[in-house]
């Protein structure tokens, strides 16, 4: 078994330049091995439906499903803070472009 070595450009957050960020200014990806994207709003409705819209621009991105281990909801009661907290647990090498890499290496 040969193991490969695989260049990836990461900016400081350790993800792909080119990835998609969430459009709203509460909305962010998170640090972690399973890497949260959040998106947060008083209405869940517009949260999920910006989360669908992220996950459905990275996927094209990507150029293939993004690998989403699960979809957490919690809430904030924290006065002025959005109540809705939804997040998508996304494999760290996805948001990193390991996926374009290897194709790209390929051809």
């Amino acid at each position: 078994m040969s193991e490969q070595t695989i260049h990836l450009e990461l900016n400081d957050s350790g993800l792909a330049p080119g990835l998609p960020v969430p459009s709203n200014p509460r909305d962010q990806i998170q640090d972690v091995p399973y890497r949260p994207v959040e998106f947060r709003d008083d209405d869940l409705a517009s949260a999920l439906e910006r989360c669908a819209a992220w996950l459905r621009s990275a996927q094209e991105w990507l150029g293939e499903p993004l690998d989403v281990l699960a979809l957490h909801l919690d809430y904030d009661d924290r006065e002025g803070a959005p109540y809705y907290d939804v997040k998508l647990l996304c494999n760290e090498e996805d948001l990193a472009g390991a996926p374009l890499a290897l194709r790209s290496q390929a051809r």
